[in-house]
């Protein structure tokens, strides 16, 4: 049977307040509640011709398609409502409690702090032989020092004199 397109809008209104229910509307006109289960979905979608139903076959938009805008409308819009006011909202939006919570999960992972990811396999290599080159250049550094600690100790306490062709050498006492 086909019915005109403002008389389902008004059943549609009329199932969606909250003081009614869906089957008890349906019932009431005499229609099947899955046929006004349908009319709601199409007109959650935009449109309750039949001409729209063949491009959408009568379902609710998924939830992971809504914009972010969408879901943050729907969030804020549910934070306050009760129990029957809920129920009623989240028919009015084509939506589950399920729904509502994925969405509300997702809202939170996305609001927590950005965990800090290690550096790279080639970072880690590099800080290492960084490392390493500082570590080395210390005890070049070291050695360096040593050797001219050496070399100016051996000067201090031995002096070295030539004398007509022969070497002779004579220890400085350190008093």
């Amino acid at each position: 049977m086909q019915y005109s397109a403002k008389f389902k809008e008004k059943l549609i209104t009329k199932a969606l307040r909250p003081e009614n229910s869906i089957s008890g509307t349906a019932k009431s006109a005499g229609i099947p509640k899955a046929t006004l289960d349908t009319w709601i979905q199409r007109a959650r979608m935009g449109s309750i011709s039949k001409d729209s139903s063949k491009k959408r076959r009568g379902r609710a938009r998924k939830s992971s398609r809504w914009s972010a805008e969408e879901k943050l409308r729907i969030l804020s819009e549910a934070s306050g409502l009760g129990d029957e006011e809920l129920g009623a909202f989240l028919r009015r939006e084509g939506l589950h409690e399920v729904d509502l919570q994925e969405i509300r999960e997702t809202a939170l992972a996305c609001l927590q702090p950005v965990k800090k990811v290690g550096p790279s396999a080639e970072g880690q290599e590099l800080k290492k032989v960084k490392r390493e080159l500082r570590r080395k250049e210390k005890a070049l550094a070291e050695a360096a020092a040593l050797l001219v600690q050496k070399e100016s100790s051996t000067t201090l306490w031995r002096k070295r004199t030539t004398t007509q062709g022969t070497t002779t050498e004579t220890t400085l006492d350190a008093h």
